[in-house]
């Protein structure tokens, strides 16, 4: 969609389009019949817009509860963080009289950001732009956002303020594909330094998957957000919003994991054999490297040094861990696991692997179990040596 056709979307011959195609219930996947039969009753380009627009709202509804009244571009919606993901991360900003959401796209951070301050949306996209403007119109939010088009790889068009802090969203793709290294996003993180200078207060999302040594330059707060047990975002905080070195967080909650100054001494959990109880860690918590932090919490103890999951005797309830109980174990063979699981009547399971380079569907499909029992299976070592365990839902 280009910005022209968009236009004509939000005309009220194009709101009837948009109607009729959100009518149809459209998928991706049925786009061309949804098209052609659209295209008999309406312009083909308006017919096309809309039905973007009408299968990008269904889609963005786990993301966005007013998604809706909501407009998106592909990218941009894949690229948003969920509502409540911004909410958390808005919720450091209650302190300021005024924010900028740099490479705010079509609003979605920028709207949660106005919850704790007046905000303005810099973005260089003409169309992104206009879909944050009528995205504002849509949700009401007009008195407390406002956008502004701009090249963030300049100078920022903002005055230096001591009220006003920064919320900043690189671009994390380029001709269509994914960049990995924070030097490659769209602006570079080495934009950072001269907005750092007129706007110490500034938190900076990037990628859940960064490597951790780019950022060891930066003197931030590195957050990682889960949500439901996916990990969504990693974010850089700087300035007064920095209140850690290192963090894991985990929504809904929030509930969160902090290691304050980067010289503090790590716990050393013992090495031990599958006790009653193994616990997952939240990837919140494996990306943060705070596992030996969560390890001394629940009194647990690893099996591996290597090997994120955690054993121990006694259950404890925490938000940080998925946690089984533990029906067996022992050193991995094929023909004993399969005699185990047939002998309890066991016909389904789920795999779960750490360190084991067995494929979990392959394993599955040699078992050539029947039954009606389940089980969870883990793949993993023991003081390096392979090693399998079985687990029961609780």
């Amino acid at each position: 969609m280009d910005l022209a056709s968009f236009r004509d979307l939000l005309a009220p011959a194009g709101q009837e389009v948009l109607h009729a195609a959100e009518s149809r219930e459209p998928r991706e996947e049925d786009f061309l019949a949804h098209f052609q039969a659209l295209s008999r009753d309406f312009p083909a380009e308006l017919a096309k817009a809309a039905l973007e627009i009408a299968i990008l709202r269904r889609e963005a509804a786990v993301k966005f509860p007013q998604a809706g009244r909501m407009y998106f571009t592909r990218e941009a919606l894949e690229q948003a963080s969920p509502s409540e993901v911004s909410v958390y991360k808005a919720g450091r900003y209650h302190a300021f009289g005024a924010l900028a959401d740099l490479g705010c796209s079509i609003g979605g951070d920028t709207f949660s950001l106005s919850a704790a301050a007046p905000t303005i949306g810099i973005d260089l996209d003409p169309l992104r732009l206009a879909m944050a403007s009528a995205n504002a119109r849509a949700l009401g939010l007009e008195a407390r956002v406002s956008f502004l088009r701009a090249d963030l790889n300049a100078s920022l068009p903002l005055a230096p303020s001591p009220g006003m802090a920064l919320f900043f969203d690189p671009a994390r793709r380029a001709r269509g594909r994914r960049v990995f290294s924070v030097r490659d996003y769209l602006p570079p993180l080495t934009v950072l330094p001269g907005w750092l200078g007129r706007f110490p207060a500034a938190g900076v999302k990037i990628s859940p998957g960064v490597k951790l040594e780019e950022l060891s330059s930066y003197d931030a707060e590195v957050e990682f957000i889960s949500l439901r047990g996916d990990l969504k975002e990693a974010v850089l905080w700087f300035g007064s919003l920095k209140t850690a070195w290192r963090r894991a967080t985990v929504l809904p909650g929030p509930y969160t994991l902090a290691v304050r100054d980067p010289g503090d001494d790590m716990p050393r959990l013992p090495l031990v054999e599958p006790q009653a109880y193994l616990y997952e860690p939240d990837p919140a918590v494996l990306r943060a490297g705070l596992v030996a932090i969560l390890g001394e919490q629940l009194e647990a103890a690893q099996l591996d040094p290597d090997i994120a999951y955690l054993t121990a005797t006694t259950r404890r309830e925490t938000p940080f861990a998925r946690v089984w109980a533990v029906e067996d174990w022992f050193p991995f063979g094929l023909k004993r696991l399969r005699a185990y699981l047939r002998e309890r009547g066991v016909g389904r399971v789920v795999v779960k692997k750490r360190g084991s380079p067995l494929q979990p569907e392959a394993l599955v499909r040699d078992l050539r179990l029947r039954g009606l029992e389940e089980r969870v299976i883990f793949l993993t070592h023991l003081v390096g040596k392979p090693v399998v365990v079985i687990g029961r839902q609780l």
